[in-house]
């Protein structure tokens, strides 16, 4: 059910930390969904917990911004990220010195949050 996917993807982003970046990928294989990064980032794109789902620190796996940052454009996810410390680079971050390492991420299964 998409309704459940996107919420337990809000769930998980939710817990990505200040000053770190994870990507599409990542959020799927976390949420049980290996392969569903477009999923995702549809997700994201949606995202009706504007200010408490940090989306702008979701990238794809090159490190790249998303073009169409669902609240302000690619500028305005850029700006968001070096606002927290995450360099940009022609719009890409350092996934090697950024990423989150998600071993500590819990997901709470089958329920909307």
């Amino acid at each position: 059910m998409p309704g459940t996917f996107y919420e337990t993807v809000y769930q998980i982003v939710r817990q990505v930390p200040e000053g770190k970046v994870t990507t599409y990928g990542d959020i799927a294989t976390l949420a049980g969904n290996p392969g569903l990064a477009r999923a995702v980032g549809n997700a994201l794109h949606v995202n009706p917990y504007e200010g408490d789902v940090p989306c702008h620190r979701i990238v794809n796996s090159k490190g790249m911004l998303a073009r169409h940052f669902g609240f302000g454009g690619l500028e305005g996810q850029r700006r968001r990220l070096i606002a927290e410390g995450v360099e940009v680079t022609d719009g890409r971050v350092d996934l090697k010195a950024y990423r989150w390492n998600s071993e500590e991420c819990h997901v709470v299964e089958n329920q909307q949050v």
